[in-house]
């Protein structure tokens, strides 16, 4: 019996014949400031469906992070304020900047919460950076409330999140900058690779000059800036995944109505990402467990079906912050999720046979241990 991980992707034909295309072009990477044509073409798709003024691409989600602070003119002496159930990288990127990432608590749908958010502001604080959580949009009203009558800057972390929309706008157009990945298991995949939306010409300026070394025409650098730049080859793989999002989206929408109608009765199992003014791209279907979320998870993985954790361990929990004397914050919220949720796999590459072990090999451990 074949193993279903909890997430896979979804690579064509035409994707193939796009990467092969660029390979035998030679022209494997453009170093000019605007980047080269498969990079423009795909940044066209993504600023489209975003309605954006501007994309940026880069080669990873990180990168994507790292270079609209850099933008946005993060550094020492400033705070930033992050979730701590997030990956690394959100709270990463702020360290790597010199300034000081200051965690928040989260709300029963994983994402920060509003009012923590609120009160964890300083005089020090230059930028805050919500997660849309497991491609769920947080509560973005709330969050530029407050920041916009401090002065603080907005990114979104909106890596698993490309074409969820709140309240009818997509994600990544609720901030100064929004920020997606393009990692092999995400919505949309390059292998590797991100990028940037702002409506602002200015940071939209900066962006490139900081994916670049901050050059424009070659050693003239202008602004402190890296190779950040997305390979030609990535980017035309992207550029025919963002051909094919609607599909994938809606794959993934019909996978977890599935799940969500198989597993709406088991007691002891609960989904919290449902408010109706805002759409969830399903990047992981996740639940809330109230017992034995491990042993759940072991008798889902013995028969085959790849069910995960994100995360077992916050970030403000993790060896290198605990060194820095972030572990004895307290975060009920973020530590009850760590301990209790459990995601399943709705990727669209699934059958209908595959979603069925899916709901019937969590029906049984939840039967058992639940």
């Amino acid at each position: 019996m074949d193993f279903i991980p909890v997430n896979r992707p979804i690579i064509g034909e035409e994707e193939k014949r796009a990467v092969l295309d660029v390979v035998s072009s030679g022209v494997l990477v453009n170093s000019s400031y605007e980047g080269g044509p498969q990079v423009r073409a795909f940044e066209g798709k993504v600023k489209r469906l975003l309605g954006a003024k501007h994309v940026v691409a880069v080669n990873s989600g990180t990168a994507a992070l790292h270079t609209a602070l850099l933008a946005l003119g993060v550094g020492p002496g400033d705070e930033v304020i992050v979730p701590s159930f997030t990956f690394l990288a959100t709270a990463n990127v702020v360290l790597a900047c010199g300034a000081k990432p200051v965690f928040v608590d989260i709300k029963d749908d994983y994402n920060m919460d509003p009012v923590a958010f609120r009160r964890a502001v300083t005089k020090k604080t230059k930028a805050v950076i919500p997660v849309h959580i497991y491609g769920y949009p947080a509560d973005m009203d709330e969050i530029r409330e407050t920041a916009a009558a401090r002065s603080i800057k907005v990114v979104e972390d909106a890596a698993e999140s490309l074409g969820a929309t709140y309240k009818g706008t997509q994600t990544g157009r609720l901030s100064d900058a929004g920020c997606f990945s393009l990692y092999a298991t995400k919505v949309v995949t390059s292998g590797e690779g991100g990028a940037v939306s702002t409506d602002d010409d200015e940071l939209a300026d900066l962006l490139r000059l900081v994916r670049n070394h901050g050059q424009v025409r070659g050693y003239d650098s202008r602004h402190l800036g890296f190779n950040y730049r997305l390979p030609e080859m990535s980017a035309a793989l992207a550029s025919v995944q963002m051909d094919r999002l609607e599909g994938f989206l809606r794959a993934r929408e019909r996978n977890a109505r599935y799940l969500g109608e198989r597993l709406a009765a088991v007691d002891g199992a609960k989904f919290t990402q449902d408010a109706p003014d805002r759409s969830h791209v399903f990047y992981l279907y996740t639940l809330f467990l109230r017992k034995n979320r491990e042993k759940v998870l072991r008798a889902l993985n013995s028969a085959g079906v790849g069910a995960a954790v994100y995360w077992h361990v916050p970030v403000h929990r993790a060896p290198l912050y605990a060194k820095l004397g972030y572990a004895k914050k307290k975060l009920k919220k973020t530590d009850a999720a760590a301990g209790h949720v459990l995601s399943l796999p709705v990727y669209p590459g699934l059958s209908q046979s595959d979603l069925e072990r899916v709901a019937d090999g969590f029906v049984r451990a939840a039967r058992e241990y639940l």
